[in-house]
C-alpha cells in the first residue's frame, strides 16, 4: 500500500494526542505533512500548545505545526471548564512544554497552499471540529477537486450523540464547518460514534498496555486513565488507524446532513443510505460502522512501543 501524505486536523485532546503518537509511529503508511490545530476540547492556543507539546515528546519537531480558527464560522463558542481531557486538555499531567514554536502561516493557507502544490496528493484528517476545514474550501473553492480524499472524526450517523442535543462533540463545535466540508463532494470516510464507541479502554487492554512500558508509553497511558475516567472510547486514533490498516474497519456509504437549526437538534447528523455510492447527486460518504476493536488496540500497542522519548523523558 502505498503512503499516504496526510494533514492532521486537530484539537489535543487526549484521544488527539494518541491518534498524533499512533501517527508518528507508522512512518511506513502515514507521511504527515503538517498538523493544524482548531479550536474544540480546549481552547485553539491550548490546542496548539498541545500539539506541540505531543510532537516534542515524540521527537517529532520537524513536522510543522500551523495555528488555525479560534471560534467557530459563525456561533461563538460555549465556554466549558475542565472536561474528561483536564483543563489542560492532555489530563493535567504536566507534559513539558516544547521549545520549538508554531509556524507564522496561518493552518487554513497552509491547507490551501499545500494541495495547490500537491494536487490529488493529500488526505485530509480533521478529528476535531472542521471549522478550517471549512474556511480552507470557502477561501479556495478549487481544492475540493486537489483533495485526494477526507477520513474525519465526527458525527453519529445511527446512533445517538454525546451533548444535549443529540449531536456528536466535534460536529457540535462547528455544525456550520461540518456542513460546508460534508456538501463538497470529496471523497471522505466517516468515523462517527457509531464505530468509535467500539474502541473501548478497559482495564484488561490498559494492562497489556503497561507491560514493559517506556517513558511515552506511561505517559500516554496515563492520559488515557485520566480521560477513560469519563469517556472510555479511543475516537480520534480510529482514522489514523484506518490509513494503516483498513482491513480493521468496515461501513456503508450514505449521505450526511448536518441540523445547524439552534432551536433543533444543532449539530446532529442524519444519514440516508444509498446504493453502489449513488445519492442522486448528493455528496456521498462511506461511514464506518464496525471496528475490530482487538486487533485495533494490538496496534496501539505494537506501534506506541516504536516510539523513542526525548532525554528529558528518558532520564
Amino acid at each position: 500500500m502505498a503512503k499516504r501524505r496526510i494533514i492532521i486536523d486537530c484539537d489535543p485532546g487526549v484521544d488527539d494526542a494518541i491518534a498524533l503518537l499512533l501517527a508518528f509511529a507508522s512512518p511506513d503508511e502515514i507521511e504527515i505533512v503538517g498538523i493544524t490545530t482548531v479550536i474544540g476540547n480546549v481552547s485553539q492556543p491550548a490546542t496548539t500548545r498541545n500539539a506541540l507539546r505531543i510532537a516534542a515528546m515524540a521527537n517529532r519537531q520537524d513536522i510543522p505545526i500551523y495555528a488555525g480558527c479560534s471560534r467557530p464560522i459563525i456561533l461563538p463558542h460555549e465556554q466549558r471548564g475542565a472536561s474528561v481531557h483536564g483543563t489542560d486538555g492532555l489530563g493535567d499531567l504536566g507534559v513539558p512544554d516544547a521549545t520549538h514554536a508554531v509556524q507564522d502561516h496561518h493552518a487554513v493557507d497552509f491547507i490551501i497552499d499545500t494541495i495547490l502544490r500537491e494536487p490529488g496528493q493529500i488526505t485530509l484528517c480533521p478529528i476535531g471540529p472542521m471549522t478550517n476545514i471549512a474556511m480552507a474550501l470557502i477561501k479556495e473553492p478549487s481544492i475540493a477537486a486537489k483533495i485526494r480524499d477526507i477520513a474525519f472524526m465526527g458525527g453519529a450517523a445511527f446512533s445517538a450523540g454525546n451533548t444535549a442535543t443529540d449531536a456528536e462533540f466535534n460536529i457540535w463545535i462547528d455544525p456550520h464547518a461540518a456542513q460546508v466540508v460534508l456538501s463538497s463532494g470529496i471523497p471522505m470516510t466517516m468515523f462517527g460514534l457509531d464505530v468509535t464507541r467500539h474502541a473501548t479502554l478497559t482495564q484488561a487492554r490498559f494492562d497489556q498496555l503497561d507491560r514493559d512500558a517506556s517513558p511515552i508509553m506511561q505517559t500516554a497511558i496515563a492520559m488515557m486513565r485520566h480521560y477513560g475516567g469519563g469517556d472510555a472510547s479511543l475516537h480520534d486514533p480510529c482514522v489514523i488507524a484506518f490509513l494503516i490498516d483498513p482491513t480493521l474497519f468496515r461501513g456503508v456509504d450514505a449521505v450526511i446532513e448536518v441540523d445547524c437549526d439552534e432551536a433543533g437538534s444543532y449539530g446532529r447528523t442524519r444519514a440516508t443510505l444509498v446504493e453502489n455510492g449513488r445519492g442522486q447527486g448528493q455528496s456521498v460518504c462511506h461511514v464506518i460502522t464496525e471496528v475490530d476493536d482487538e486487533r485495533l488496540f494490538q496496534l496501539i500497542d505494537r506501534r506506541l512501543r516504536l516510539l523513542r522519548p526525548t532525554q528529558e523523558m528518558a532520564a
